[in-house]
């Protein structure tokens, strides 16, 4: 963890670019210093069917969830939402200038007991 799903409405194709904000907000995350580097991953998702508030179809949204394990901060939280989002909102900014557009953020802490993983790249960039 941290695993970061932007889930983006598909009528932003050709009007962000999801691979540059994914590129902008992995490095948000490492420049936290809160995550190893190895278990950070930032995925885009293109939701194909949606309804947007009064239906027109100019309305966008782009949804960051955040998935991290238990053992930050409540301060550290915070902060790390804060950079992933001015990260998102300045990334996203030429989107703001219609009023068509909505972004949001949730950070989820997962539960350890009831989280299965297998990490590969782990050892690779541990040196081991």
């Amino acid at each position: 963890m941290p695993h970061l799903t932007v889930e983006y409405s598909a009528n932003l194709d050709g009007r962000a670019d999801l691979a540059r904000l994914c590129d902008a907000l992995l490095a948000t995350l490492i420049e936290t210093g809160l995550f190893e580097v190895g278990a950070v991953r930032v995925r885009a998702l293109r939701s194909e069917v949606y309804a947007i508030a009064d239906r027109l179809p100019e309305n966008a949204f782009v949804d960051l969830n955040l998935r991290i394990g238990k053992g930050r901060s409540d301060d550290e939280k915070k902060r790390t939402g804060e950079a992933l989002f001015a990260c998102a909102t300045r990334m996203l900014s030429p989107l703001f200038e219609t009023p068509h557009f909505a972004l949001s953020l949730e950070i989820r802490e997962i539960d350890a007991d009831l989280s299965w993983k297998k990490n590969a790249i782990h050892p690779r960039l541990r040196g081991q």
